[in-house]
C-alpha cells in the first residue's frame, strides 16, 4: 500500500497549522512548499522545499516523481497563479487537490468600505478619501501606487519592498500580529486618514480594520481574485482532513 504524501503549497499561516496536524499522524508523510520570497519563514513541521516548480508542468512532474497522492493548495487568497497552476496540474496527474481558504472578512456596521477589483482600481480611488495611506497590501504590489505623488503613503512589512515605489513613502519593518491598541496607536500616530488592504480574511490581520471602523475612517478594500471553476474550497484544517479522508484529532 502507498505511503500517503500529501504536499501543500504553504506560506500561510493555516498552512503551517495543517501541516502540523498531518506531521502528528504516523505513516502520513507531508512535504510544505514555500515560495521563497520571505527569508526568515516561519518554522513548519514536516519537510519543506523551498522556490518555484516551473509552471503546470514542472509541478505535474514533481507531483509524479515525488508520488504525491493528495495535494493542497493553502497559499495566500491572493495568488491566483499559484490556484490556477495547481489546479491545472492536479487534472493532469489525477492526484486530488483541495484548496483551503480562510474566509473573507465581511463588513459591519460602521465601516466604511470601499471595494476595489485590484490594486490599479484602489490606487484610483485614493485621491478624493484622503491624502496619508496606511497601505497594508503587501511589499510586492508598490507599483501600483507609484505614480501618486501628492499621496504620503505608510507601509508595514517583514521585509523592505522593492521598487518601483511611491516617492513619498515610509517603511515600518514589523512581524505581526498587532492588536487594536496598536493599529489604532498607528493609525494616530502617522495621521492617517485611509487604510487600504487586500480582501485576506482571517483574524491576524483584521485588528486594523476595527481600528480603522473606531476611528471613522474609510477603508478601501481590494476584493480577491476569483477561484478556478473546478475549486470549491474549505475553510479550515478541518475541512481538508475531511477530504483526505483523515478524521480531526
Amino acid at each position: 500500500m502507498q505511503t500517503p504524501h500529501i504536499l501543500i503549497l504553504g506560506g500561510t499561516t493555516e498552512a503551517r497549522r495543517l501541516a502540523a496536524a498531518l506531521a502528528e499522524r504516523p505513516g502520513v508523510r507531508v512535504t510544505t512548499s514555500l515560495a521563497g520570497r520571505v527569508s526568515r519563514p516561519g518554522a513548519v513541521d514536516g519537510e519543506v522545499r523551498v522556490g518555484g516548480f516551473g509552471g503546470v508542468e514542472g509541478l505535474a512532474a514533481w507531483l509524479g516523481e515525488q508520488r504525491v497522492t493528495a495535494l493542497v493548495d493553502a497559499t495566500h487568497p491572493f495568488a491566483a497563479g499559484i490556484t490556477a497552476n495547481a489546479a491545472e496540474a492536479a487534472a493532469l496527474t489525477g492526484v486530488p487537490l483541495t484548496v483551503l481558504r480562510r474566509p473573507g472578512w465581511q463588513p459591519v456596521p460602521g465601516d466604511r468600505w470601499h471595494p476595489v477589483d485590484s490594486l490599479d482600481a484602489a490606487a484610483r480611488a485614493l485621491p478624493p478619501l484622503g491624502r496619508r495611506v496606511f497601505l497594508t497590501t503587501g511589499r510586492l504590489g508598490l507599483a501600483a501606487f507609484a505614480h501618486l505623488t501628492d499621496t504620503h503613503f505608510v507601509m508595514r512589512s517583514v521585509e523592505p519592498p522593492e521598487p518601483p515605489l511611491p516617492p513619498r513613502l515610509d517603511v515600518l519593518l514589523a512581524r505581526g500580529p498587532f492588536t487594536v491598541a496598536d493599529e489604532t496607536a498607528l493609525l494616530r500616530e502617522h495621521r492617517i486618514d485611509v487604510l487600504v488592504t487586500k480582501d485576506s480574511g482571517g483574524e491576524a490581520t483584521a485588528a486594523k480594520l476595527t481600528a480603522a471602523r473606531e476611528l471613522g475612517l474609510p477603508v478601501v478594500v481590494v476584493r480577491r481574485p476569483p477561484l478556478p471553476d473546478s475549486v470549491t474550497p474549505v475553510p479550515d484544517t478541518a475541512g481538508v482532513l475531511e477530504r483526505l479522508g483523515l478524521s480531526p484529532r
